[in-house]
Order: structure tokens, then C-alpha cells, then sequence
């Protein structure tokens, strides 16, 4: 390893140091796509300090409307007040026509953002599928570097593709509501086969019985559901907990913790966790060559040159997709 250049160890001691400001840059590096940027990125990510003990990976998902920031808020301050650091990465969805994004998240998690043991950090997901940012993996790194406990990803929530973030926690959990048809998401396979857990969210005032409700009519449906396992490391005969808990009022948030953990030192004991992330390592690999293969193709001027008249016959119809798409990859490989 190559010894760290000024500006590198500068991110790095500011990294070890849990600093605020250099904590923000550090992400806005890695979540650059300037050449230049990425290089000095990839200096910083091979060049981490190792943390003292693995860090928590939690990720929070759920559709639109289920309450994934309250509660986000919710139990990352349940966690500083039990001594625990805790680090929120919270993907925004990007407009489509202008590609920005609100990142309206630390107004929405305003307790929990200025709390010195936690970091609320809003990233764009500038189209990702999954529900994640592109560099969503090398955020929850340097968050691990700088110390924090317990990391969580929130989700865009755009629905069963979110089940793509699997791929970089250890923990999924799924936050329902109760009486919005949302039911029917639960026996969506592709979510539930990865998630840990369910939560019915705002289990309070009027909607506590219809919250109960769901939670059996989702218990009985995981039932029918062979094959489902609990989570992505369950045995055959698991099965998902679901519970219902209240975000503003703070109540099951304690219970849901209790599950989480129970769960996590499970798999650290009987080296599932390890196994797990290992497999991870193997996805984002590929996942990067896939990724730098695109570019590659969005950026060679020999396939910039020919695009256009592509585009236009497949837009006339005299182009079939397939032929056209042959033709890019064959250009991109001469």
C-alpha cells in the first residue's frame, strides 16, 4: 500500500476524528463521478482504518407514505440514548427530468441530525434501481472507519425492486402500514424473501386494532408463503416476526431493537454475518463492473460517433433494439 499523499491523510484523521465537515466531503468524494475525484476515492477507501468492532448494517425500507424517516428518527435516537453511535445514510429519489433531489431528510430527522453521537447524511439516488445510491457501499465504509455502531441505509421505497438493498446490509427490515392496501406487499416474494423483519408502522390512536389486524392477516399469509425461510439466513422452518409499533409515539421501537439485535449476534456467532458479507463482496464487485462497462460505452468516442444515427433508426423503427444494442457492444470491444 502507497504511502497517503497530504490531501488523503487530511481526509483520514478527519475521518478517525468523527469531523462533521470532513465526514461530508469525504462522501461528496466518493459519490463524484469526476475522473479526478474518483481516483483520489478509490486512494481514500484502500487507504481506511480498520474499525475497532463491526459496525450494525440496517436497512429500512418500505413504499412511499410507511413512515421509513420518523422511524429511522425514531430508533436512531432510542440508540444514542443507549450509548450507541449510530450513522444514517438516507437515499432521496432524483427527478427523472432534472435529476436533482429534495435530501429533505435532516429536516425530517432535525433531533436525531444534531445529536453529536449520530450523522444524517441525504444522498441522491440519481436513478439507481434498488432503492440505493450508486455508492451507497463505499458510504457505509467510511462510516464504519469513523467509528458509529450502527449504520442505517433508508431506502428510496419504490417497491420490489427494493429488495436489491439487501445486497449491502446485514439486516433488512420492512415497514408496512396498516388500512392502505399495503398489506399486499407483504406477500411480495422478492421482499419477503430478504427481509428479516416487518413492522406495521403507526400502530396508534384509531389505527392500533386495524394495525393488529394486519399484522395477522401478514403472520397467516408468511404461513401459506413455503420456502419463504426468515431472512435471508433462515432455516426452513423460520419465520419473519412481524410486529406493529408507533414511530411518534415511540412505542415497539425498544422491541424491534431487541429483535434486530437478537438476530445480528446470532449471525456473528455462528459466522453467518461473515459468510453474508462475503457474498456482498462478490456482488458489489460485480455490480462495479457493470457500472464501469456502461461508462465505458457512454464515453468511447468511437461509439459517441455512431450513436446518433443508431438512435435515430431505432427510433424510426428501421433498428431493431437488439441489433442496435449488438452493434454498440461489438464497437466497444474492437
Amino acid at each position: 500500500m502507497t504511502a497517503a499523499t497530504p490531501r488523503l491523510e487530511e481526509y483520514l484523521e478527519g475521518i478517525r476524528a468523527r469531523d462533521r465537515a470532513v465526514l461530508g466531503r469525504a462522501l461528496t468524494l466518493v459519490e463524484s463521478t469526476h475522473p479526478q475525484d474518483r481516483e483520489l476515492a478509490q486512494e481514500l477507501l484502500a487507504h481506511l482504518p480498520s474499525p475497532d468492532r463491526t459496525a450494525y448494517r440496517i436497512g429500512v425500507t418500505g413504499v412511499p407514505g410507511a413512515g421509513k424517516s420518523t422511524f429511522i428518527d425514531s430508533l436512531g435516537n432510542y440508540l444514542v440514548g443507549e450509548g450507541r453511535s449510530v450513522a444514517v445514510l438516507a437515499v432521496d429519489p432524483s427527478s427523472l427530468l432534472s435529476g436533482g433531489s429534495i435530501l429533505g431528510d435532516k429536516t425530517r430527522m432535525r433531533a436525531l441530525a444534531n445529536h453529536p453521537n449520530a450523522f444524517v447524511r441525504p444522498s441522491p439516488s440519481k436513478g439507481s434501481l434498488g432503492g440505493i445510491a450508486d455508492r451507497t457501499r463505499e458510504t457505509i465504509l467510511i462510516m464504519e472507519a469513523a467509528g458509529y455502531d450502527v449504520v442505517l441505509v433508508e431506502t428510496v421505497g419504490v417497491g420490489q425492486s427494493e429488495a436489491r438493498a439487501g445486497e449491502l446490509v446485514d439486516f433488512l427490515l420492512l415497514l408496512m402500514l396498516a388500512g392502505a392496501g399495503d398489506e399486499l406487499q407483504g406477500i411480495k416474494r422478492g421482499l419477503v424473501e430478504v427481509a428479516d423483519l416487518i413492522a406495521i408502522n403507526k400502530a396508534d390512536g384509531d389505527n392500533v386494532s386495524r394495525a393488529l389486524e394486519a399484522q395477522k392477516t401478514l403472520e397467516a399469509a408468511l404461513r401459506l408463503m413455503k420456502g419463504t425461510g426468515g431472512g435471508r439466513a433462515g432455516g426452513p422452518d423460520a419465520r419473519v416476526p412481524v410486529v406493529t409499533c408507533s414511530s411518534t409515539e415511540g412505542t415497539g421501537i425498544k422491541e424491534i431493537w431487541a429483535l434486530v439485535d437478537e438476530r445480528l449476534t446470532q449471525l456473528t456467532e455462528s459466522g453467518e454475518l461473515e459468510r453474508l458479507r462475503s457474498d456482498q463482496l462478490l456482488q458489489w464487485m460485480w455490480s462495479l463492473v457493470q457500472s464501469s462497462l456502461l461508462e465505458h460505452v457512454r464515453t468511447d468516442p468511437g461509439i459517441k460517433q455512431i450513436l446518433p444515427e443508431i438512435e435515430r433508426n431505432v427510433r424510426s423503427g428501421s433498428l431493431a433494439p437488439g441489433t442496435a444494442a449488438q452493434a454498440i457492444i461489438d464497437r466497444a470491444m474492437d
